[in-house]
């Protein structure tokens, strides 16, 4: 929660917050039209979205492929991306549970992840290291409430809304040179991977930044929070992954026939791991620096061949 002092500063935030608490009254498209002018104030063209924000907001409203549903899902898309790549992409699972009281914590290894399958972002993930000091009562504090809460009715990202929520376990993955394990998110417009935003330090201060596809190092930064601190970038240059040729490979494979979609890979000790697809960074609500890149990444999401109600 912001400080006292950036809502009396900022009367968007105090509409936000109502905005939010009423969400039931509102249709998609009037609830994200408000969101958007609330969270970056400015005005949602959906008749002809040209930034890659607006695009996405328009995509959450009239791309709607079934299949959506079970590539956001946590434990769903296990299956679905070990039938397109091969299941040695898979990070194993070792359960999962509707309720935390059910968890058999004795059966689980010294070191786990545990997660909601329709959590969205790191807010509802927990790291054990070591299972003799795992704090039991922070971790079903986090989880409880992720299962209690839905994405879709304050950002309506609608794959969401079908979800039966779960808790899964999946082992630890570890880097000998790093605390926090870097994240490869690969921005991915119609089958065709552009950009690899590599995300770095997440528990101590995090960097982003991206890379083309020959890891030449880019200019902007992004996706920032629309409220609070801007990210930076890495003081050193994140090094080219080894397994450079097949990140993409499995970003083209993984991205095919959707307008766009972030793949997140990880990659450790030469091997690549699949993390999540996504398919609204930030939701569409958060700032690149330099602003004009939020046009220029727009300008590659094709709208054109998308089968829509509007």
């Amino acid at each position: 929660m912001l400080p006292l002092k950036d809502y009396i500063q900022k009367p968007s935030l105090v509409m936000l917050g109502l905005l939010r608490g009423l969400n039931f009254l509102f249709p998609d498209k009037l609830y994200l039209k408000l969101l958007y002018r609330l969270k970056l104030g400015r005005k949602l063209d959906l008749k002809t979205p040209k930034r890659f924000t607006e695009k996405l907001q328009w995509l959450k409203l009239y791309d709607r492929k079934p299949e959506y549903t079970k590539m956001v899902d946590k434990i769903a898309v296990k299956e679905y991306v070990a039938g397109v790549i091969g299941d040695q992409f898979i990070i194993p699972t070792l359960g999962t549970w509707y309720h935390f009281d059910d968890i058999d914590f004795d059966s689980l290894p010294n070191q786990f992840v545990l997660k909601t399958n329709h959590g969205g972002g790191g807010c509802a993930v927990v790291i054990c290291r070591d299972k003799n000091k795992f704090d039991k009562a922070r971790a079903k504090g986090i989880l409880e409430h992720s299962l209690n809460h839905s994405i879709y009715p304050n950002l309506r990202e609608w794959p969401y809304k079908n979800i039966k929520p779960m808790i899964l376990a999946e082992e630890l993955l570890e880097c000998e040179t790093a605390t926090d394990i870097p994240d490869y998110k690969w921005y991915c417009f119609n089958g065709v991977p552009k950009y690899c935003q590599i995300i770095q330090s997440r528990s101590t201060k995090e960097t982003i930044d991206f890379f083309d596809t020959n890891w030449v190092h880019q200019e902007f930064v992004g996706l920032n929070p629309a409220f609070g601190e801007h990210f930076k970038m890495a003081e050193i240059v994140p090094a080219r992954p080894t397994n450079l040729e097949l990140h993409i490979q499995i970003a083209e494979r993984l991205s095919l026939n959707i307008p766009f979609s972030r793949i997140d890979l990880y990659d450790i000790g030469g091997k690549v791991y699949f993390g999540e697809i996504t398919f609204y960074p930030m939701s569409g609500l958060g700032c690149f620096e330099p602003e004009v890149f939020d046009v220029q990444l727009g300008n590659m999401i094709n709208l054109l061949n998308v089968n829509n109600n509007k």
